[in-house]
């Protein structure tokens, strides 16, 4: 999933949404990515430094995440 550089208002819905069971994404600044379950969209968000959101999609992209 590509995410714009730079703070934005807009969340985006994940590409890989189904039955509206997804996360959606958003830009807080340059360098943070916010993330809330799109069931919630008034709840609560997480917040995830670029490096550490790449990692992220990087891991469940290959299938190697460890949970």
């Amino acid at each position: 999933m590509t995410i714009p550089q730079g703070p934005g208002q807009t969340w985006i819905k994940s590409s890989y949404s189904a039955n509206g069971a997804c996360v959606e994404v958003r830009p807080t600044t340059v360098r943070t990515i916010a993330v809330r379950d799109s069931k919630a969209s008034d709840g609560p968000h997480l917040g995830f430094d670029q490096a550490s959101w790449n990692l992220f999609v990087q891991a469940v992209s290959t299938g190697s995440l460890d949970l």
